[in-house]
């Protein structure tokens, strides 16, 4: 089982490194979703040795994008892979709440060569089985998602749905709201291999829970 954990702070991502995680995802100003962290950050994860994806969002809110915001979001795509990072999560939505595949292709040809995961936007898509075979097509090698629900696990049915339509053409990472307490059956219930969660206690992530969610053994 894949830990990654989601880090809006150098202190996060040195408590993630502590406690054994295998991969962060690097954001800022998490009470709004997350958006593109500082360079600082990034560095800190690239010269400490660990798995480093980062979000590319240039605001908070919708994920209905300008070209402006389009065209920005590339440019900061093609600075993080200056910086050494291994991954982009990514995301687009059209007006009418499907995935936006022309904006997408652009991010994913940005970051060629990077392993892309798409974020948390799928979660408020129209048609989630339509989305993550657009979003297969696209090319991504992983689905962040909490199965449509307010946390990963209210939502386990439908990733576990998920899992089962992606026949391993993608993996479905399950995240928000996962916890020491309910890892072990998010994973169970839903055949997962990779979880996602920002495992924080008064604002900064607990090298000890990371350490239990690793301890959990996948099947």
């Amino acid at each position: 089982m894949i830990l990654e954990v989601c880090c809006g702070s150098v202190e996060s991502v040195r408590a993630a490194i502590e406690g054994g995680a295998q991969r962060v995802e690097l954001c800022r100003e998490l009470s709004v979703g997350g958006v593109t962290p500082d360079d600082e950050m990034i560095r800190y994860a690239v010269e400490n040795g660990i798995r480093a994806h980062v979000l590319i969002r240039c605001r908070a809110g919708n994920f209905v994008y300008t070209p402006e915001e389009v065209e920005r979001m590339c440019d900061e795509i093609r600075h993080v892979r200056e910086l050494g990072v291994q991954g982009v999560v990514i995301g687009a939505l059209t007006a009418d709440g499907e995935i936006d595949t022309e904006t997408c292709r652009k991010w994913c040809e940005a970051a060629k060569g990077l392993s892309i995961t798409f974020h948390r936007a799928f979660d408020e898509c129209r048609h989630p089985e339509k989305a993550l075979e657009e979003i297969i097509a696209l090319g991504c090698e992983r689905l962040l998602t909490s199965g449509q629900a307010a946390t990963a696990e209210e939502g386990t049915p439908l990733l576990r749905r998920l899992v089962e339509q992606a026949r391993g053409r993608i993996l479905i990472m399950p995240g928000a709201g996962v916890s020491p307490k309910n890892a072990q059956r998010i994973i169970e219930e839903t055949g997962a291999i990779e979880l996602h969660g920002s495992l924080q206690k008064k604002g900064c992530t607990d090298a000890s829970m990371v350490r239990e969610v690793v301890a959990i053994k996948s099947d």
